[in-house]
């Protein structure tokens, strides 16, 4: 499957989108960055910096700092697909992102979202 239009999209377009389905199940933006931090040892300076420069999904998972050494704990089904499963591994962390967004949204404990 091509997915060449997913890692060319922008990070910047997306990230608002898991902020809005955080906000509305009651979460936060800070939740959500909290995540993304975790996941990719991005921080707030380094963020902020892909999503002004509207740094696209392959650069911004290629250009992360390191991804957390956890992710492997991170397991179930996300858009039709079990993310342990995924073969390709941009596609894997995108769908990892995905995922840990949609248990944020589900209500899940931030200790049991970052695997603690």
């Amino acid at each position: 499957m091509d997915h060449s239009r997913i890692y060319k999209m922008p990070f910047a377009s997306v990230y608002p989108l898991y902020i809005k389905k955080a906000e509305k199940k009651g979460r936060s933006k800070l939740e959500v960055d909290q995540i993304i931090f975790w996941l990719t040892g991005y921080t707030s300076k380094t963020l902020k910096f892909h999503l002004d420069a509207k740094s696209d999904f392959e650069c911004f998972f290629e250009q992360a700092p390191s991804l957390n050494p956890n992710v492997s704990k991170i397991t179930g089904v996300i858009c039709g697909y079990r993310v342990e499963d995924i073969k390709e591994p941009l596609m894997q962390k995108i769908r990892y992102l995905d995922k840990l967004i949609d248990e944020l949204a589900k209500g899940k404990t931030m200790e049991k979202i970052l695997r603690s």
